[in-house]
């Protein structure tokens, strides 16, 4: 076979071999793209079903409102504070740890048995079930240290829950920083710390308040931690130390569907309750993406 039928030859199979490629693209992209609008609809089927099911049971009332007659009327005022208390309460211990935890992990050690023995442990502390956190929170927090069933015994639990979340979304934030902007701090005289906080910290922010949603998002819907430690079945005021018992969305949506009261009667309020826990979340979600985004145009990070 002479020269040019040779490169004929090999010019078509270039060709069938970058239009095998192309096709193999095209069908990996439409499978991705497939995948994504699937888990879209499911959402938009799952919360499309709630706001259907809860919005008629909106009111000022029922946001205001203590609730009453076997908690088939009235409000869930009480549920409400309850759930902003135990995630700000759980967010106050969680979030300074779990940014610490990710900064030593990320700027201080170095690879080795240490390093991997943490990343194990907070991988292994992250698969435990959320109701082992509660026996836990009550053995230690409960009855241990005598806090009783209280905010501050579930904030500590809900706290110790979400700590490997944090840790992981800080350290992989920290990790995606440029490491030249490193080089040039060491370069003008900066020590480890002061890069660490002058220089890292500010562009890493915005990944490291990724994580705080999540912990957020979490510990709002969590329900075995609380039951345990902090959640009371039926409270009409509100809490006036951290050593009282609250009620909690999530708990309070627990009780509806499946304790002893009337279905029929309590499945408005039921629907009402998951409907607002969704917007509480969202609402939380939101703010803090609007600080992120604002960190992020601070930082010159597109």
């Amino acid at each position: 076979m002479n020269a040019p039928a040779k490169q004929v030859q090999l010019s078509e199979l270039f060709k069938a071999a970058s239009a095998r490629k192309r096709r193999q693209q095209r069908i990996a992209f439409a499978l991705l793209r497939g995948l994504t609008v699937i888990v879209a609809l499911l959402l938009l089927i799952i919360v499309g079903y709630i706001t259907v099911k809860g919005l008629p049971s909106l009111s000022w009332e029922f946001l205001t409102g203590s609730p009453k007659n076997g908690m088939t009327e009235g409000g869930i005022f009480p549920a409400i504070v309850g759930t902003l208390c135990l995630a700000a309460g759980s967010m106050i211990f969680a979030f300074p740890v779990g940014v610490m935890a990710g900064i030593y992990l990320s700027e201080y050690v170095s690879n080795g048995p240490i390093k991997q023995f943490i990343r194990i442990m907070t991988n292994n502390l992250a698969g435990v079930p959320s109701v082992v956190f509660g026996l836990f929170g009550m053995s230690l927090f409960v009855n241990g240290l005598d806090f009783g069933s209280s905010i501050l015994a579930g904030s500590l639990t809900l706290a110790i829950m979400v700590l490997p979340v944090i840790i992981r979304t800080t350290e992989e934030a920290l990790k995606a920083v440029d490491p030249s902007h490193r080089m040039a701090s060491y370069a003008l005289g900066a020590s480890r710390w002061q890069t660490t906080r002058r220089v890292v910290l500010p562009q890493a922010m915005p990944g490291i308040l990724t994580g705080f949603v999540l912990a957020v998002g979490r510990v709002s819907g969590e329900t075995a931690p609380i039951l345990f430690t902090a959640a009371a079945y039926f409270l009409t005021r509100l809490p006036e130390s951290i050593f009282d018992q609250v009620m909690a969305l999530p708990y309070h949506l627990y009780v509806l569907a499946t304790s002893g009261t009337d279905i029929e009667k309590s499945q408005p309020a039921a629907f009402g309750t998951a409907m607002v826990l969704i917007l509480l979340v969202l609402m939380m979600n939101l703010l803090t993406s609007l600080l992120r985004n604002r960190l992020n145009r601070k930082a010159g990070i597109k």
